[in-house]
């Protein structure tokens, strides 16, 4: 009995060193592979502290046994060879999305048969998807979205019967959504938007599965639009937008109660809305737009209670709005522009709390505007143009305070036009009472309208003389009077001499600039005067370029002969020992103008930075910037100003002046100097250091890393503190000479502020503002009139400032090869209706697409872009109604 025991107890400790043994040499491997996967990757925080791998960063461990069992590497930036993490055949998680991995998809991948959840979005992976993948049994989400993928989904991935999210979207792939799709009976989601496939959408997908999420859109997919999508009622999410599907809205669809959004706009679809669409309880979007659906508008969409867009223009529609929509209490835009719709304006509709945008344009309505058009107290937009609305517009108008925006052009409404519309101090965008057949006077009230930017009256049967009152409008930059009765002379107001003739064509009496001739009995007489002033005027100007030219020429030659003079003398006299001085160089003045930090700032510390390239952060158009290291710890951004700098010391007391007078100057969204540093030739000026860099970076690099996010509102929070900081410029008579994106700098809160502002006050100190003979701005950035005016002014900072706006709205560069030969960004937005191109394809899609509200933010902030950017400089707004024009999308 005692040897059966001991040979007992023998086995036991065999079996048990053995079954350790091949623990350890499980541990030893996935410890091995790990170190390697660091060592390709250079994967920072890996193996710092510690040697225990499964407390690295993003790696979890089973608790057994110690091997890999997820392993999240998101967001790290991280490139090189991936193939190595299949040896961790333990893997169930494995996250690599966010990073910028190239080349093809390993297919040793389709060897990690534990695996559940695999996220590659967001790199450079090209090629096809691998057919190995299919391999991945228990994958229950695979997400290779945002990649360079091409090709067809291979059918070997129909093997995934447990997967529930499958997520390929904006790559290049073709062919068709595979069939076998549908026969996914866990899938969740599907996304495939912004791709090539065409074909008809699979007509089993959704019927065997729990679908929530689908999502096509941007795509060339034909057919009809599947019954099954909604068979098990689950769908939260339909997106089939920008593609050529045909057939009708499926009456399944008020099987998904839970149905969210709707938006199958951009198709070919025909048809009528089915009644069964009352069924879904939680919609809240449903946009349909330009299809060819037709009949009546249904009255079940009444029973949408949560509705808060419905968006049917560009169709067929006929018949009357329901009186049922006055039940939408959450509606807050109806939009239902290019159809057949006739009968009254619905007042039913008007009593929506929350209505803010009725679009009834372009279609019969024939009824008459009711008193009560502004029951609802927060309506911005009300477009009743292209119509066949008659009788007067009532007095009640101005109680449309909130009105951004009044279209009522081309009906048939007679009258007066009401001084009440004075009252709509809001009144921004528009103004269009055109095309109808209004008499009388112009109200002197309209004058009280200072926001607004349009106003077209023209074709109606007005008369009397244009009111000087108008002169308040001072946003206005677009006026048409043409085809009235006016009379006697146009009022001396900058907007409308700066208009073209044909603004005030049709007008039998009416005379004066920008019409040709005088006024009155002195009309010969004016003419000669106006003649010789042209003539003049040309003189002047030929004298004005020749002097220009001749200046200019002439301060080059003397700089370089200074120059010159001044190099030979230094060589006599010094000889050799300029070597020595220029290793060494003097400070030969310099300030620092803040208490607290003349004890951080070492000069010396300064000037040796900028001597090395390897600290230089960025090069404009007047100065190279450098990073300054102080022994002290504080980080100095430096700028080192360029060939007008002897210039600049000739006039070193009052450069002083001026710079210690910007330095006093607060405003949280600028940028002041710190202080300033002479040696030699060389004028340095010291400014803190922003770690976040500039906008331009921002823009063009950090929103091109795969772990970005979409950052709209933080846009739009810096687009509107870089219009203030150069609002309180203009306020303060100071004129940027260089605005772009490079030079809005970014604190750690993304707190934009301008910088550059002393380059103004330097290039010419006696004067501080005004025209140089160098170029002035950074190229893409510069106003067209500048080339032959080369004079910096306000409205050209408008113009740049519009430039850096359309930047942040498309993320592009001002100047790029993709635009084609001689465009630049502003030519390349103002020019998409000519490309047949919609606004919305103008804007960031990883932006404009998120959510509605983002989208229409960003279409509003695109309207002022355009506004600022327009060729004539009198036509684009000031800074000032710029701020508060884009104050009003952030409050509404």
């Amino acid at each position: 009995m005692a040897l059966l025991s001991l040979l007992t107890t023998m086995f036991v400790v065999l079996v048990l060193s053995r079954f350790q043994l091949g623990n350890f040499q499980l541990v030893f491997n996935d410890q091995n592979v790990v170190e390697a996967i660091r060592k390709e990757l250079l994967i920072p925080g890996w193996g710092v502290n510690t040697t225990d791998f499964c407390s690295w960063a993003g790696i979890s461990c089973s608790s057994n046994n110690s091997m890999v069992e997820r392993l999240d590497l998101s967001g790290f930036r991280l490139q090189g060879n991936v193939t190595l993490i299949s040896e961790l055949k333990a893997l169930k998680w494995l996250d690599l999305s966010h990073n910028n991995f190239q080349g093809s998809i390993p297919l040793s991948f389709g060897n990690l048969s534990m695996l559940q959840y695999l996220d590659l979005s967001f790199n450079k992976f090209g090629n096809s998807i691998p057919s190995e993948l299919g391999k991945l049994k228990n994958l229950k989400a695979l997400n290779l979205s945002n990649n360079w993928l091409t090709g067809v989904v291979p059918n070997e991935l129909k093997g995934l019967e447990n997967l529930q999210d499958f997520q390929i979207s904006t790559n290049s792939l073709y062919g068709t959504i595979p069939f076998w799709v549908g026969n996914l009976t866990n899938l969740k989601v599907l996304a495939a938007y912004e791709n090539e496939f065409s074909g008809d959408i699979p007509f089993n997908l959704g019927l065997n599965s729990e679908l929530s999420l689908l999502n096509l859109h941007s795509n060339q997919l034909q057919g009809t639009i599947p019954e099954s999508i909604c068979a098990n009622g689950n769908l939260k999410f339909l997106v089939l937008t920008q593609n050529k599907l045909n057939g009708t809205i499926p009456e399944s669809i008020g099987n998904c109660k839970g149905l969210s959004s709707i938006r199958i706009g951009n198709n070919n679809l025909i048809g009528g809305v089915p009644k069964a669409v009352g069924n879904i309880s939680s919609l809240t979007y449903f946009e349909a737009d330009s299809n060819s659906l037709s009949g009546e508008i249904v009255a079940e969409f009444a029973k949408c209670s949560n509705l808060t867009l419905l968006n049917l223009a560009s169709n067929e529609f006929s018949g009357t709005i329901p009186p049922e929509f006055g039940e939408l209490n959450n509606l807050q835009e109806l939009i239902v522009s290019g159809n057949n719709l006739y009968g009254e304006i619905p007042t039913s509709v008007l009593k929506c709390k929350n209505l803010n945008k009725l679009d009834l344009s372009n279609n019969k309505f024939n009824g008459t505007i009711p008193a009560d058009i502004c029951n609802t107290s927060r309506l911005q937009y009300l477009l009743l143009g292209e119509n066949s609305i008659r009788g007067e517009i009532p007095h009640e108008i101005g109680n449309c305070v909130k009105l951004l925006e009044l279209q009522m052009g081309n009906n048939e409404l007679i009258g007066s036009i009401p001084s009440e519309i004075g009252h709509m101090k809001n009144l921004q965008i528009s103004l269009n009472l055109s095309h109808n057949h209004l008499h009388g006077q112009l109200p002197q009230d309209l004058g009280k309208l200072d926001k607004l930017v349009s106003l077209d009256v023209s074709d109606n049967q007005l008369s009397g003389n244009i009111p000087s009152a108008l002169k308040g409008m001072q946003s206005l930059i677009e006026v048409n009077f043409s085809s009235n009765r006016f009379s006697g002379p146009i009022p001396t107001f900058a907007p409308f001499q700066k208009s073209p003739n044909s603004s005030f064509l049709g007008n039998k009496g009416l005379c004066g600039d920008p019409l040709s001739g005088g006024c009155g009995d002195l009309n010969g007489y004016n003419h000669r005067i106006y003649g010789h002033k042209v003539s003049y005027r040309i003189v002047l100007a030929v004298i004005g370029s020749g002097l220009a030219v001749f200046v200019s020429v002439t301060v080059v030659v003397l700089l370089f002969m200074m120059r010159e003079n001044q190099e030979k003398a230094a060589a006599k006299e010094a000889g050799i020992a300029i070597e020595e001085t220029s290793s060494k160089p003097v400070i030969l003045a310099g300030n620092v103008f803040v208490d607290n930090l003349k004890q951080a700032i070492d000069f010396d510390a300064v000037v040796k930075a900028v001597m090395k390239d390897s600290n230089k952060t960025s090069v404009g158009t007047f100065s190279t910037v450098y990073r300054a290291d102080m022994p002290s710890g504080m980080i100095l951004s430096v700028k080192k100003l360029k060939s007008m700098d002897r210039t600049i010391i000739h006039h070193q007391s009052k450069m002083i002046r001026e710079l210690e007078k910007l330095s006093k100057l607060v405003h949280d969204n600028l940028a002041r100097p710190v202080g300033f540093g002479i040696y030699e030739d060389v004028v340095l000026l010291l400014h803190q250091y922003y770690a976040n860099g500039t906008l331009a970076q921002y823009l063009h690099t950090s929103s091109q890393e795969p772990e970005y996010k979409p950052d709209w509102p933080t846009r739009l929070a810096i687009a509107v503190g870089v219009a203030e900081g150069l609002a309180f410029l203009h306020h303060v008579a100071i004129i940027h000479l260089d605005i772009s994106s490079g030079n809005v700098l970014l604190d750690s809160n993304f707190r934009p502020l301008v910088s550059e502002v002393e380059i103004s006050r330097l290039l010419d100190p006696s004067r501080g503002t005004a025209s140089i003979s160098a170029v002035a701005g950074s190229f893409g950035y510069i106003p067209p009139e500048y080339a032959y005016t080369m004079q910096v002014t306000a409205p050209g900072n408008v113009y740049s400032y519009g430039v850096v706006l359309l930047e942040i709205l498309t993320t592009r560069l001002p100047v790029d090869e993709d635009f084609g030969e001689g465009i630049d960004l502003v030519k390349w937005v103002h020019g998409a209706p000519a490309r047949g191109e919609t606004p919305e394809q103008i804007l960031d899609a990883r932006l404009s697409t998120i959510s509605f509200s983002w989208r229409k933010e960003m279409l509003a902030a695109l309207k002022i872009a355009l506004l600022c950017t327009d060729v004539t400089p009198a036509k684009r707004p000031k800074m000032k109604k710029v701020v508060e024009m884009l104050q009003e999308i952030t409050e509404s």
